[in-house]
């Protein structure tokens, strides 16, 4: 099994908002910090919405970023797709919607945003870390505070 170690995987349990509330966020800052993402989707009906959400999510902004259809995928700051590929040469890789990684390595960050309202995407989440532990990647647990914070929980 290849090496995950260097990669940080973060764990982020959705209780209080959508990941279409919290995903846009995060990306702009993984972009603030100079890195690349590629978004990783469960299906390709989210990977749509997802299109059109990092579109539109603001009014007086949007987040640049392709997919396989537009093509020229190594120029992109985000690219989202629903493969396990990296075409973009991301540091950071977001699984989103029960999408899986089967391997962590190359990655500065892997970003698991889970709903812990579904006890599939909990489970898949669990199938997750323990992936990664054995990858051997430094996992860490986020959860939502009351106030909308993320905290470190583990």
């Amino acid at each position: 099994m290849s090496s995950g170690g260097g990669t940080e995987v973060l764990f982020y349990h959705l209780e209080r908002q959508t990941l279409e509330q919290v995903l846009p966020g995060l990306v702009e800052r993984t972009l603030e910090r100079g890195w690349r993402a590629v978004i990783q989707a469960g299906s390709p009906e989210r990977l749509a919405a997802i299109d059109t959400l990092l579109w539109t999510y603001k009014e007086d902004s949007f987040l640049a970023h392709g997919t396989r259809a537009e093509g020229h995928a190594e120029h992109q700051p985000v690219f989202l797709t629903t493969d396990d590929g990296n075409p973009n040469g991301a540091g950071v890789r977001f699984l989103i919607d029960g999408a899986a990684a089967s391997d962590f390595k190359g990655y500065t960050r892997v970003v698991c945003i889970f709903d812990g309202h579904d006890p599939a995407a909990v489970e898949g989440a669990r199938v997750q870390w323990k992936a990664a532990v054995t990858q051997g990647a430094a996992v860490t647990y986020w959860q939502q505070t009351e106030a909308g914070r993320w905290e470190k929980k583990a």
